[in-house]
């Protein structure tokens, strides 16, 4: 072990251009590069934040029953959002949490969608 640390000790004695021709010399005595892991590490670091795709569609879900004195907003804001759905329809979506109002909309659908459901009093989600 005490030549382990003699040469530890040496190698701390080394300015930064003695150990960058250190580092040379190494690589190509064994073939190696010292830069390999590094950029392995850097790819895997940027490549990750690049492979997440924003997300471009949602589904609007309501996640909780309304209070009672919002019920009717709710279900007229329900049938606003989702086009063709008759009364009966949106009264079963409201009473009946978690419900999917919209399935795969757009991001800016789905957002005007949750800000005017929200408006007349419901709990929503984007998911």
């Amino acid at each position: 072990m005490a030549d382990i640390d003699k040469l530890v000790k040496e190698l701390s004695e080394l300015t930064v251009m003695q150990a960058a021709d250190l580092v040379k010399k190494l690589e190509e005595e064994w073939g190696v590069s010292a830069a390999a892991p590094v950029a392995v590490a850097q790819a895997a670091d940027s490549g990750g934040g690049e492979a997440v795709e924003e997300k471009t569609e949602f589904d609007v879900i309501l996640s909780a029953a309304p209070p009672s004195d919002k019920k009717i907003p709710v279900i007229k804001a329900v049938r606003e959002v989702k086009a063709g759905l008759g009364l009966a329809d949106a009264k079963k979506l409201v009473e009946g949490p978690p419900a999917t109002v919209l399935e795969a909309a757009p991001k800016e659908e789905a957002e005007a969608a949750k800000k005017k459901l929200e408006d007349a009093g419901a709990t929503v989600e984007l998911k």
